[in-house]
């Protein structure tokens, strides 16, 4: 699950063309702690989850890969 959250991270932000430091901004955590959901090495509280659906416009069960939209 956490492999999909990596990469639909990365597949929205670049679709909207967003830096990492500007999600980190977006979303109110440090550059290197945003770089860290990115990599995998690193879990978003829900709150942070919900803050970055709201962003993408898609529902958290997507970012986590439990549907397909």
């Amino acid at each position: 699950m956490m492999q999909i959250f990596c990469e639909r991270l990365k597949e929205l932000r670049g679709l909207y063309h967003y830096t990492q430091r500007q999600m980190a901004e977006k979303i109110g955590i440090s550059q290197p702690s945003y770089i860290r959901y990115e990599n995998g090495t690193s879990e978003p509280t829900l709150e942070t989850l919900a803050k970055i659906a709201n962003i993408f416009d898609v529902s958290a069960d997507y970012l986590i890969g439990r549907s397909d939209y």
